[in-house]
Order: structure tokens, then sequence, then C-alpha cells
């Protein structure tokens, strides 16, 4: 099923020049201005390639290759790593280093390193949230200890949510509007954030100030069919994926316990092994033979849970943030059909009611704008995401298959019959 905003079309985030006060000139993106090239290629943009790998890691390298050769035209590259526990009196926490390089006029360094801790991230999605409402902001990761993880200082736990840091800051960093926010240049630079914070938007960028929107008494109509289709989309999606997660977890449930029985099964081999003369060489081979077959599956599990749920558990928490987008969209909406009823009921022709209903009319055009090249970006990076993910757990799957295989082939040179010596 194709929606309207996945047709073959290319959308163009084009910058705007703005100049401040000082004259001195600034590039920086104020939203989006679309021109749409028709592309005769498939549907979802992808080019017909009729060759087939020679394996599925042989593919999944391509993937990976032909995603970065957009790098090419980044100039600005973000990565969280390096991990810290700090044990202070009153708490314990973690933090990150978080380093940037750029070429960007907007920085005044080429490269910079910085430690940040969760709530540091935190503090800067909501000010992205603040100061560009028509926009997508990225999701973070829970901020509470996941299902399955009991101490958050651990270092499944801790990378886990570094991975999840990792890809927060990319996405923004990626993004045409979001990337050149006052705020997230301030996240990127400062050596004490807690000072930025304390000042609040003194010293900041104060854009999101001049869009309030006032819910009132007003409730929207209908969605636009456009929209009402992308409200659709996004039940349908969380519910899959929801499923999804739900299932997965079973089933690493289900291998864990399993590979609890292969861990009590293998070494029974081996003590029956030293019982039986003629047989030990054969059982010592099967209770070897199960020992890496628990190794490829606990492998696997580990595969299942550092990178195939985070990233469902990523996209819900996205499409939860889409359709906060899409509530806000319907709010200035609201507003403007409530602002054409006034002036349709009033009988005197005040000159300024309908300059009121034309910047409400700019904000639903914006809103409506910016959505609609955010999903289009969601789109495109949700696709290239979960065809690595599909592919990896694939990869995955045969290197624990052939791995078994392997192991239990090794021991039927035991098992066979050996000719009897005269």
């Amino acid at each position: 099923m194709f929606f309207p905003w996945q047709q073959c079309f290319l959308s163009v985030a084009v910058p705007i020049i703005l100049f401040p006060p000082h004259g001195k000139r600034s590039t920086k993106f104020s939203g989006y201005c679309h021109v749409q090239i028709q592309d005769l290629s498939l549907p979802n943009g992808t080019p017909v390639d009729t060759s087939s790998p020679a394996s599925s890691s042989s593919l999944l390298n391509r993937l990976q290759l032909d995603d970065d050769l957009d790098g090419e035209t980044r100039d600005l590259f973000v990565t969280v790593d390096d991990p810290k526990k700090h044990i202070c009196t009153m708490e314990t926490y973690i933090t990150y280093r978080v380093t940037t390089k750029t070429t960007r006029a907007e920085f005044d360094l080429p490269e910079y390193s910085v430690r940040r801790r969760y709530q540091d991230f935190d503090w800067l999605r909501n000010k992205l949230e603040e100061s560009q409402p028509t926009h997508l902001i990225p999701p973070l990761p829970e901020k509470f200890v996941m299902k399955g993880v009991v101490d958050r200082f651990s270092e499944e736990f801790v990378e886990t949510r570094r991975k999840a840091l990792d890809k927060f800051l990319k996405r923004i960093a990626d993004h045409p509007v979001l990337s050149f926010n006052e705020h997230f240049n301030v996240f990127l630079t400062a050596k004490d954030l807690n000072a930025y914070k304390k000042q609040g938007m003194a010293l900041l960028s104060k854009m999101g100030e001049s869009v309030k929107y006032v819910t009132g008494g007003y409730k929207l109509r209908s969605r636009p069919l456009e929209f009402a289709a992308i409200g659709d989309y996004l039940d349908t999606f969380v519910l899959k994926l929801g499923t999804i997660d739900r299932i997965a977890q079973r089933i690493i449930k289900e291998e864990l316990e399993y590979l609890v029985e292969l861990r009590e099964y293998g070494p029974v081999y081996s003590t029956w092994g030293g019982l039986e003369v003629e047989l030990a060489e054969p059982l010592e081979g099967v209770s070897a033979c199960i020992g890496n077959c628990c190794t490829a599956l606990e492998e696997l599990s580990d595969d299942m849970t550092e990178d195939f749920l985070p990233v469902l558990r990523e996209y819900i928490l996205y499409s939860e943030s889409m359709k906060n987008v899409l509530k806000k969209r319907d709010q200035v909406q609201a507003e403007y059909e409530a602002k054409l009823e006034a002036v349709a009921l009033k009988k005197e022709d005040r000159p300024k009611v309908p300059a009121e209903v034309e910047k409400c009319q700019d904000r639903v055009e914006c809103f409506n704008a910016d959505l609609k090249a955010d999903m289009e970006r969601w789109q495109n990076n949700k696709r290239q995401d979960f065809r690595q993910l599909l592919m990896g757990m694939a990869d995955k799957n045969i290197q624990y298959y052939e791995k078994c295989l392997m192991a239990w082939e090794s021991i039927i040179p035991l098992l066979q019959d050996k000719p009897e010596t005269k």
C-alpha cells in the first residue's frame, strides 16, 4: 500500500540565507523548500539490481557501504563513545564522550570533545521540541532500565544505551534543519552545559518562543486525507512492531532456557565417558559438540538482545514522536478553522483579523510542509535501517546454524566403526 508521501518523487531541502543584526552572514535552514522531481526508478526509490551476492554477509556489507556513501556530502560528524562511571556522594551516573568534527562556519573550532550524561541528552531533546515544534525530533532510549536488564550500570546496558545515544545525535546531525539549531550547537561545544541550563533561553535562540499554539476550546473537524493516512499508518506500524517485539522477547527467553538445559546436558556425556573406556572418545566428542552449540546459541541470543530489540523499540518511540507532531499540527489547523469562523460571524470588518487569519494559515502550511518532509526522511531511514536489521538477523542465524552443523559434523568420524586391528 502506498501513501501520498511515498510516491516516486525526490524532495530537496533548500537552505535559506539569514543575515544576523551585526552583518555576519550565517547559513541556516529555517524550513524546507520542496522541489519534486519525478523518479523513473522503483516506487521506493531503489534502483533495480539483478546481481545476486555470494552470501548474506557480502550483501550486508554492500548495504552498509551504500549507506556510507552519503558521508561524502556531510559536514557535521558526531560520535558517542567512552562511557565512564561517576560515583558521587548524592548519586552515581554515567557520562559519555561526545566528539564533533565539522567544517561549518557556525562552529568556532573544527573539532570538539565534551562529556554528557543522559539528562543532558534529555535537555537537548526538550529544547529541540520547544524551538522546532513543526519537526520530528528523534527519540531517546528509555530512561529507566529495560526489560531483562537488572543493573543499569552493567556493561551490557551501558553499551546498549551508548549506541542509542549515538544514533540519536547522528539523526539530528543529518537533519537539514535540526542540525543548525543553536541548542544543538551548545550541546556539542559547551564545556559546562549546566551554565546554559540555568540561564534558560537568555543566551540562546528564542525562535521557539514566537511559536505558541493555544489549543483552547478548538476542536479539529477532520484531518486532511494525507495526514489521516499517516496517522493510520503509524497506528498499524506500532501495533505490528509491538507484536514482533513481544514474540522476539519470548523467543530470547526460550533460547536462554534452552541454553541452560544444554549446559547441563553436555557435561553428562563427558562424565559418562569416564565410565566407558571404549566409548570415551566419541562421548567426549559429543560433549564438546554441545559446548560449541551452547557458545553459538549464546552469541545468537546476545545479538538479538543488543541489536534487534533496540531497533524495534527505537521505531516504536519514533512513531509516538511522529504522532505528537501530528497532534500539534491538528491544534494549529483547529485554531485556523476557529479564526475563520470568528471572521465569518463578525459584522464589522476589522483589518487586523484577516491578518491574524493569514498568519495562522501560514503556520498551518509551514507545519504541513515540515511534517511531510520529515515523514519522507523517516521513511527513507526506516527502509535502510530495517534492510540492515533483517539482513543482519538472517546473517547471524546462518552463522549460528553453520557453527552447529560444523560441530556435529566434526564428531561423525568418532562415531563411525573403525576396522579392528589383528
